[in-house]
């Protein structure tokens, strides 16, 4: 490999100072299956990518590898996982309607409430505000607060 890949001076594969074959600076996996079966695994189910679909699967890995129709076995990889499979959105039932809320015949007899977090702390602690709404007029009013825990 090493004389095939010092033949051409033209070509994307090199081989690196430690003697691994890298294609555009990715790692070339070889022609093993469970080689590649096991980097689609950590790919698709670590916990810090929650089950990426094939686009995102590829684009991730990518950067870091390359093998012959890498992108097929990605598409193949994700068609075949359960889970995958299970949560799609055309398996999901479809959200209930919308339901109207009555109309309110007085001020402040019916509210909404939020709250919005994520503020630098101010001089007296607080570090978000409470938004109550008159749902009538939609008069607002901003309550600072402490955030509990805090």
């Amino acid at each position: 490999m090493k004389k095939l890949v010092g033949k051409r001076s033209n070509s994307d594969f090199t081989i690196d100072p430690d003697g691994i074959l890298r294609f555009r600076d990715r790692l070339c996996v070889p022609g093993n299956q469970s080689i590649k079966d096991e980097i689609l695994k950590e790919a698709h189910h670590s916990h810090y990518t929650l089950h990426p679909g094939g686009n995102k699967m590829y684009q991730d890995l990518k950067q870091s590898y390359w093998w012959n129709n890498m992108k097929r076995d990605i598409a193949e990889y994700v068609q075949k996982c359960m889970v995958c499979q299970q949560v799609k959105a055309e398996h999901q039932r479809p959200a209930g309607l919308l339901q109207p809320l009555p109309i309110p015949e007085w001020k402040w007899e019916s509210i909404t409430m939020d709250f919005v977090t994520g503020f630098p702390t101010t001089t007296k602690g607080h570090n978000a505000i409470w938004v109550v709404i008159d749902r009538l007029t939609k008069s607002a009013h901003f309550i600072s607060i402490k955030k509990h825990g805090q």
